[in-house]
């Protein structure tokens, strides 16, 4: 019996305690009835915050001072963020084009070059005769058509004696051009304007038809192959800003563009390959890096509150907002979170006061009297990753 007694007195302190808390601290009942206090103790939580709400008025207390920020409207933004792979705008191998001995090496490793400079030059001295001797008997076959033309105007000669001379001119001139042919041949000069490679050759080797010689690449741009997901594929376009950072460069950001799109989406990734390109002006980045490519796609446009105007209870998260000068709770669907806003889906105008400070003393219908110190949402635009 006593335990009974006991157990009686203890609910009673109880309720009384949970009264006095509750009448003082409207705030509280949305956490009380979340741990589930409430109902155990068999009550309902609106009745209580009814019950709070007049037992306040009736304590003749005044309006309820808060601190106020605004609604506001802001784009929600949906970003790309991929891992490509650089590869220089071109990238030429030079090659031998003929079997012989180098004589000269006229480029160093790092060094730039203009299409045609003279890289390579092989050993030439039987091309140089072969073309002097070509040269010699073009000069002697256009002597020779020279007096053959004259002879025919005077009609001392055949015609068939003019087509030999004729024929012979045209030889001369066919050997001629194949004899320069075959000495350009000895020399080996940039195809492209660029950047020199490591030469692994030295003065005295031996090369032969198609021996790989110097490469030479043109990174004044960087192409750079990345994937996006399928979702986004409708919203991309050639000449489309991207953002890239080279993963070995942190403090370095770069602004580029699309310049390429697949036609086809990988089937295992659901990806499709995209091509983007970026200007090298500082000439710090290499072919064959890793970038990070971040793309920003506009999205819809939500309302953005104040991170600390957001209050919660058993039904979810919700605000109060203050209308005709008295607080109104408004449920609120969060959507996204940032450092310094909270995207929502609410019943709330741009423009609206919402309460950030002093929101433990608020309950539905209470008067507020707003404090000189005003919160504003800073301008930040908020950003989704994927």
């Amino acid at each position: 019996m006593s335990l009974l007694r006991q157990g009686l007195l203890s609910l009673v302190i109880l309720a009384g305690a949970l009264f006095v808390w509750v009448s003082y601290v409207p705030s509280a009942i949305p956490f009380l009835d979340r741990i589930g206090v409430i109902s155990m103790l068999g009550l309902n939580a609106a009745d209580l915050q009814k019950a709070a709400s007049e037992q306040g008025q009736r304590r003749g207390g005044g309006p309820v001072q808060v601190i106020v920020s605004q609604v506001r409207d802001q784009m929600i933004a949906d970003e790309v963020n991929s891992i490509g792979d650089g590869r220089a705008l071109h990238n030429v191998t030079a090659r031998s084009e003929a079997v012989g001995r180098i004589t000269a090496i006229a480029v160093v490793a790092g060094s730039r070059v203009e299409a045609g400079d003279l890289m390579i030059s092989l050993e030439n001295e039987a091309e140089s005769i072969a073309m002097e001797r070509a040269q010699v008997t073009l000069e002697d076959a256009q002597a020779e058509a020279q007096r053959v033309e004259q002879l025919k105007l005077s009609g001392a000669v055949t015609e068939v004696r003019a087509r030999e001379a004729e024929l012979a001119l045209r030889t001369a001139e066919l050997s001629l051009r194949q004899a320069r042919f075959d000495l350009e041949q000895r020399r080996v000069v940039a195809p492209i304007s660029g950047m020199v490679g490591i030469i692994d050759l030295e003065v005295g080797d031996r090369v032969g038809v198609q021996d790989a010689l110097v490469s030479i690449t043109d990174r004044s741009q960087v192409l750079i192959d990345f994937r996006v997901p399928e979702r986004v594929i409708g919203q991309m376009s050639i000449g489309m800003p991207i953002s890239v950072t080279p993963l070995g460069l942190r403090d370095v950001t770069l602004t580029g563009e699309i310049s390429a799109i697949d036609t086809v989406v990988d089937r295992a990734s659901r990806t499709l390959r995209v091509q983007g390109k970026v200007a090298n002006k500082e000439d710090n980045l290499r072919a064959g890096m890793a970038f990070s490519v971040l793309m920003t796609f506009p999205g819809e446009t939500l309302l953005a509150v104040d991170p600390l105007s957001l209050q919660w209870s058993s039904d979810g998260a919700f605000v109060w907002a203050v209308r005709d000068g008295k607080a109104a709770r408004v449920p609120v669907d969060i959507r996204q979170r940032n450092s310094d806003t909270v995207l929502v889906e609410a019943e709330l105008t741009p423009g609206e006061t919402i309460v950030i400070e002093g929101v433990q003393n608020l309950r539905p219908g209470s008067e507020v009297l707003v404090s000189e110190k005003v919160s504003a949402l800073l301008t930040v635009e908020p950003v989704m990753h994927f």
